[in-house]
Parts: C-alpha cells; structure tokens; sequence
C-alpha cells in the first residue's frame, strides 16, 4: 500500500537506490508503479506497453539513481520524467499506422467529443495533495490548469491538448507558455 506522498520521502529513496539498496526500489515500485503506468498508457495507449515502458523506467531509475540531482528538481517529477520520457522515445522511434474501420473512427469521435465537452471542468484533483506546486497549480484557471497537466503529467502534445479541450492550437500553446511563466514565477 502506497504512503501519502507527504509522507513517502523521494529524494531518500533515490539515495539508496543509488547505494544499491534494493528494497528501496521494491517501496518506490509499490509507491509509484500504478501512477507511472497511467502516464504510459495515456502516451502509449496500450496496456502490455505501458507496462513494458514502467519496467524499464524502472531499471533506469536503479541504474540512473546516482545522477539524481535534487538541485534540479523533485525527486518525485526526476521518476515521472524517466517514465515519461521512455515512452515517449518509445512512441517515436516506433511510430506506426494503426488502421481503424470507418464504424470505429466514428465511435473514436463520438467518445472524443464526450470528453471534449466534460474537460472543461476542473477534473483533476491536486488539491489534496500538498506542496508548493499544488499552490502555484490552483492559482491558475481550470483550463489553463488541465493543458498544463495533460502536456506534463500525462504527456499529450499541443495538438491533442487542443483536441481534447476543443481549444485552438494557438490558444493552448500560449496558455501552455503563459501558465509555465506564472508558475515559474509562483515557484521562484
């Protein structure tokens, strides 16, 4: 069972992978290994890939545990960037064409569409969780809230950020820009 994040000391963790202590990488598994594998499915949307992508997120971060550097970032968003980063290289370098029935891209669309239209509520629910980012996070507007989360927790491009809200490109990504800016400030 996994802690409370506030309570689940990352960057410790980290260390003593880092040290090779693997009984650290086993709690970080049951900490986190549900959550990484959200992030690959919503990147690869497959199930066996997603987990294939978390298990090898994993050996990164036992192997990589040593070039943490808490000067850089949470320990917390370094594990989430490993992950995320897997699989996205992984979708890119293996970029292939799925074909889809005329009936299936028409139930794809009308699935989409529902989602489109309940996104414009606030739908994620990072205000029981604390911690400075959480603050910097809810001032923002919903909307401006879920592009920033949809591009850097559950890695969609600008595109199918766009898609998803039914916003213009143009609009997302300087919502994208301008919210980062206003973070970084919040943060600073």
């Amino acid at each position: 069972m996994s802690l409370p994040e506030t309570m689940f000391d990352y960057e410790a963790c980290l260390a003593a992978c880092a040290r090779g202590e693997q009984q650290a990488l086993r709690d970080l598994y049951e900490q986190e290994s549900a959550r990484l594998l959200g992030v690959a499915k919503r990147i690869a949307r497959d199930n066996a890939l997603a987990e294939d992508i978390v298990h090898d997120a994993f050996i990164r971060i036992w192997t990589r545990a040593t070039i943490f550097d808490p000067a850089r970032g949470s320990a917390r968003g370094w594990i989430f960037s490993v992950t995320r980063h897997l699989a996205l290289n992984f979708m890119r370098d293996n970029a292939r064409e799925i074909q889809v029935s005329e009936q299936s891209e028409m139930a794809l669309q009308a699935s989409a569409s529902l989602e489109t239209s309940s996104e414009n509520v606030d739908t994620f629910d990072f205000r029981i969780r604390s911690g400075r980012i959480y603050v910097c996070l809810e001032q923002l507007e919903p909307a401006r809230r879920n592009c920033i989360l949809h591009a850097y927790v559950d890695g969609y491009s600008h595109s199918e950020i766009s898609q998803k809200l039914g916003a213009p490109l143009g609009t997302v990504k300087a919502w994208i820009k301008r919210s980062l800016v206003a973070l970084r400030e919040c943060m600073g």
